[in-house]
């Protein structure tokens, strides 16, 4: 079937071919909310699954990623006019200070192949640039990195920004990074920790789905 030919060709990364196959899965009438379920985001979820148990690594990680951006290039439009809604959105950035964005990209990648809108502020992002990326996006969660152990504060200096502003309990908030702890997330007041990529998209899902009770 090539729902499921979609999904093989972009766990191993086949950009160009996943491409051309959303067309053909377009052209022979399959909805478009079918080809994201069944061919890319089925795909992006069985490498999610590999990353976690260290089957494959960030590079596998990487062209998968790029392949299901590939094969959205096509389904975008076919899902707006068939009014395809995303499960939610996450506002995602690396705090002030730290320049990384490595671990944020892929946690970025992991959440979009859950079905979840994701917009990336980048790096060395001020408190002032998320709180206004969340008025004006309203995410549903927002997700700090930092891979420093100078620059982790500033995932609690952002907190503090919002609930200053009247802002924190709009969004559920999920920190993680090389430095980072559970008992750190819970001391400055994160709703959630994630020690890795797909754990993190996991439990971004189950934010936004108020399954995970904080």
């Amino acid at each position: 079937m090539i729902l499921e030919e979609i999904s093989m060709l972009l766990q191993k990364g086949k950009a160009k071919e996943v491409k051309i196959l959303v067309q053909n899965a377009l052209d022979q009438g399959f909805e478009a909310k079918s080809i994201l379920n069944e061919g890319l985001i089925s795909g992006m979820l069985v490498i999610g699954q590999k990353f976690r148990n260290n089957e494959v690594f960030v590079p596998e990680v990487l062209v998968a990623a790029r392949a299901m951006n590939f094969g959205l290039e096509i389904l975008r439009p076919a899902l707006v006019l068939q009014g395809n809604k995303s499960k939610g959105k996450a506002l995602i950035c690396t705090v002030q200070g730290d320049l990384h964005d490595i671990g944020k990209n892929l946690v970025k990648m992991m959440i979009e192949g859950k079905g979840i809108e994701v917009i990336d502020l980048g790096v060395d992002a001020s408190p002032e640039t998320v709180e206004e990326a969340i008025i004006e996006h309203k995410p549903d969660i927002l997700c700090l990195s930092a891979l420093l152990t100078t620059t982790m504060m500033n995932q609690k200096v952002i907190i503090k920004h919002l609930e200053n502003k009247g802002l924190r309990n709009d969004v559920k908030i999920m920190v993680g990074g090389a430095p980072l702890t559970e008992k750190f997330a819970k001391e400055i007041g994160a709703d959630a920790y994630a020690p890795d990529a797909a754990t993190a998209s996991d439990i971004a899902l189950k934010l936004i789905e108020g399954k995970l009770y904080v």
